[in-house]
């Protein structure tokens, strides 16, 4: 199996809406993106997998080290391997996959946010960084694409939070902000129940019009110039969009059953958006031809 091989099996079998996005890229990005992609389930996995935090704190350790061994030449892991000709080709910087598995690591020493203040510096780091990455893969020619990237970014991690806040908060993890809980008057155990007050109906709304606010902010910063090239992130947004509306008409049913869209649904989302923006550039050219 080549490295190539192995990212693309990872990214496959994973069943993330990422995967759906990619399928509309040009083989050359794809191939960089799905390796991007399989980094970042590999350091994922190494805190959801492994219970004892020593052997997971080791683990990250070993894949800082291989992310240095990478970007001197020398990969070890298939994943690194295939990373080697990406880091090269788009100019990527070493410190946004050090700032990945710093945001992993956080898992490991905090598992209570006090404020949306200190959440936000983990949904930068093991999410928005990972935007960053892929704008630079994709393209763009207008810098406030950076911008979009990030906050785009944040409006991701903040729906998978609403989306499995009953399944962490079972492993004794609780993403949303702690200040807000209180104002709620919604405790740990809450959580961890299964019947939606009206104060945990309040706390999660309250997160997905963040959510919300988020992916509008995202959408406003994004330059017509770059929306084509970066139509991937269109689709990824779609796809969440999606989820967190069900989210909210079905009553936030999170503490119940994890909220799912399934694969077929994915797939006819990722092709209308594409198909949307492909569209939309086609007439933005001919306006300007």
């Amino acid at each position: 199996m080549t490295p190539d091989e192995y990212c693309q099996n990872r990214a496959a079998g994973s069943g993330s809406s990422f995967y759906y996005s990619f399928l509309f890229l040009p083989p050359e990005k794809r191939r960089a993106i799905t390796a991007v992609y399989a980094f970042c389930r590999e350091v994922d996995d190494v805190v959801d997998e492994c219970s004892d935090a020593g052997v997971a704190r080791a683990k990250l350790a070993w894949w800082r080290g291989e992310i240095g061994n990478t970007f001197a030449g020398e990969p070890q892991h298939p994943v690194g391997q295939a990373l080697l000709p990406v880091v090269r080709e788009y100019n990527l910087p070493q410190e946004y996959f050090l700032e990945i598995i710093d945001g992993m690591e956080m898992d490991l020493d905090q598992v209570r946010y006090a404020s949306f203040n200190e959440l936000a510096l983990y949904c930068y780091r093991v999410a928005s960084v990972v935007g960053l990455i892929s704008a630079e893969i994709f393209g763009y020619q207008d810098r406030h694409t950076l911008k979009y990237a990030h906050d785009l970014g944040i409006a991701f991690q903040l729906t998978n939070i609403l989306r499995d806040v009953h399944e962490d908060a079972l492993r004794g993890r609780v993403y949303l902000p702690q200040d807000e809980l209180d104002a709620c008057g919604v405790t740990l155990d809450d959580l961890r129940g299964e019947e939606l007050t009206a104060p945990l109906r309040k706390l999660f709304t309250q997160q997905a019009q963040r959510a919300q606010q988020y992916y509008r902010q995202a959408f406003d910063k994004l330059p017509e110039v770059d929306r084509f090239v970066q139509r991937s992130g269109l689709i990824m947004a779609a796809v969440y969009l999606t989820l967190l509306d069900r989210i909210q008409t079905e009553d936030y049913p999170v503490l119940r059953r994890r909220v799912r869209l399934s694969p077929w649904r994915k797939l006819w989302i990722a092709w209308r958006t594409a198909r949307r923006e492909a569209a939309r550039h086609a007439r933005l050219a001919r306006s300007r031809g």
